[in-house]
């Protein structure tokens, strides 16, 4: 029994080390995952799985294991954030793997990737031709960024003419039957406001909604748990 509590307490400080070291590396560097980045995950995980199941190694251990390799990683990125060079070496560096309507083979030579990733990945941005396209980045993190043909691209009201019309950012004001108050000040609206326009919709208790949106000068959105809950 002892060797459970004892394997449970160092899972327990190993995730709470891994979390705070995740806030701390900020969101910005879990989202955007490079090769490097991906190593140091493993490493880390390695790490902390030999730690916790090895009787020989203590808790103490675990945390001095984290944190070192959480300190190594984020003193890595605060160089590679000074030099461009060691940045260019550890994170990489975008590759246009197509240019003006035209494949770059040396280029995706380079990058390691062949024709048939790169037109998945294409289609997964939403074109199907490479007539469609004037230039296709690589990106470090493994992603497309692509710019289309202006004959195939999405005409902007600028293009259109049409007056200049600003951008409300949708704003979610209940999740799953549950009032997110921190929303109303973004909103600019009330619980008061909330209980009329749900009224209008013969909604009289929050948790009989599973989602609703707030939109400047639009109804509010409001979906429904679309089975009964238990």
């Amino acid at each position: 029994m002892n060797n459970y509590l004892t394997i449970g307490l160092e899972l327990f400080v190993g995730f709470v080390g891994l979390f705070i070291i995740t806030r701390i590396l900020g969101k910005t560097h879990m989202s955007q995952i490079t090769p490097f980045d991906f190593i140091s995950a493993l490493i880390l995980g390695e790490l902390l799985g030999n730690a916790i199941y090895d009787e020989k190694v203590n808790i103490v251990k675990v945390l001095f294991a984290t944190v070192l390799w959480g300190a190594l990683i984020f003193i890595t990125i605060m160089l590679t954030q000074k030099f461009n060079k060691l940045r260019k070496s550890l994170e990489g560096e975008p590759s246009i793997v197509v240019r003006k309507g035209q494949f770059q083979y040396s280029v995706m030579k380079k990058s390691k990737i062949d024709i048939n990733q790169l037109l998945s990945l294409i289609r997964q941005d939403g074109y199907f031709s490479i007539q469609e396209i004037d230039y296709a980045i690589l990106e470090p993190n493994g992603n497309i960024s692509v710019m289309p043909n202006s004959d195939f691209d999405v005409p902007s009201r600028k293009d259109l003419n049409l007056p200049y019309k600003p951008n409300k950012l949708p704003v979610a004001i209940i999740l799953d039957g549950e009032l997110v108050r921190d929303n109303f000040k973004e909103a600019g609206i009330t619980e008061y406001w909330l209980k009329k326009e749900l009224h209008k919709q013969h909604i009289t208790d929050y948790k009989d909604v599973f989602y609703a949106e707030w939109n400047e000068n639009q109804p509010l959105i409001v979906n429904r748990y679309n089975v009964q809950k238990k």
